[in-house]
């Protein structure tokens, strides 16, 4: 396994000071965000200017593990109501044609830059439906549209030699391990359809990301080092779902970076092991407790003492 970092905690500065930072706390690989927004590696730039970012991803000894396009790719699902106005106007039909041609943007961004891998959101219509009334079936009505929308996406995918991962998330059509095994067979299990194993997201979700590694593993291909932390003396009144800004005190859980929640890190990096993962734990910094650099440089640390380098060998005992 190689280690990483998300440069979406450092758009504060130019893309070089982040890269000769990220390239000082000595790790292997970083994680582009490629949505328009962007203040670093926005769509348009890797676009025009692809190949210098990537020489200047080399010229610091490292290599790019994934692009990300969350927020644009959220609208081919949907909702298409005014919260999404933010990303895109328009009604549901301009909505979703602009989430699926940047999303393709983003695949043949990847592809020019010999990234095998892009992560985002699939989206989701009516999070409602989650809940069983009044429609018990009111998530499987949705598994079949789903598969319509996508399957054309993830056939260019294919032909671009490009993976999408999809990051389960509490408000995403595919949000824990159930809706994930169910997604992935109504797609055939094709390759270009897999995850990215958010293990703070999980964990929101109430699932435990080590068992998602066991069931799903050949279909992980992107990890976000990211933790949770159950917040005891607010958990009361808050509880896990909880409103509001992510950084308001008092809520029931916080976002922390790798080491400082709980998230098993060890039990998940041995499941990750086992499955063969060989990919990178690329450290999501949305930690409030933090300051960037040195939220960052807590969780490599963390993770510098668990990781597992090098693949199991045979039984020798």
């Amino acid at each position: 396994m190689k280690l990483g970092v998300n440069l979406a905690a450092l758009g504060d500065r130019s893309l070089a000071r982040a890269l000769d930072f990220v390239g000082a706390l000595g790790v292997d690989t970083v994680e582009l965000n490629a949505e328009g927004t962007d203040p670093l590696t926005p769509l348009a730039s890797l676009t025009a200017r692809g190949g210098e970012v990537r020489q200047a991803v080399r010229d610091r000894g490292l290599t790019i593990s994934a692009l990300g396009n969350h927020g644009e790719s959220q609208l081919i699902g949907g909702p298409w109501h005014a919260d999404t106005d933010g990303v895109h106007r328009g009604d549901a039909t301009e909505k979703r044609r602009w989430g699926t041609e940047r999303l393709l943007a983003t695949a043949r961004a990847a592809s020019e830059l010999e990234v095998d891998t892009v992560i985002g959101f699939v989206g989701c219509e009516d999070w409602s439906r989650y809940f069983p009334w009044p429609a018990a079936d009111g998530w499987e009505q949705m598994i079949e549209p789903f598969v319509e929308t996508w399957s054309p996406i993830l056939d260019e995918f294919g032909r671009l030699g490009v993976r999408f991962a999809h990051e389960p998330h509490p408000k995403q059509l595919v949000f824990n391990l159930e809706t994930a095994v169910a997604v992935t067979r109504a797609l055939g299990e094709r390759a270009e359809w897999g995850f990215n194993l958010d293990t703070g997201n999980l964990l929101l979700a109430g699932v435990d990301p080590a068992a998602f590694v066991q069931e799903l593993g050949p279909h992980i291909f992107h990890v976000h080092a990211k933790d949770l932390e159950f917040v005891q003396h607010n958990l009361a009144r808050s509880g896990w779902q909880s409103h509001g800004p992510w950084n308001r005190p008092d809520r029931g859980v916080r976002f922390r970076v790798p080491g400082w929640g709980d998230v098993p890190w060890k039990r998940v990096i041995s499941e990750l092991q086992l499955c063969g993962y060989r990919g990178s734990l690329s450290v999501e910094h949305e930690d409030p407790t933090m300051g960037r650099e040195e939220g960052l440089t807590q969780g490599i640390r963390h993770l510098e003492r668990v990781v597992l380098r090098d693949p199991p060998e045979e039984q020798w005992w």
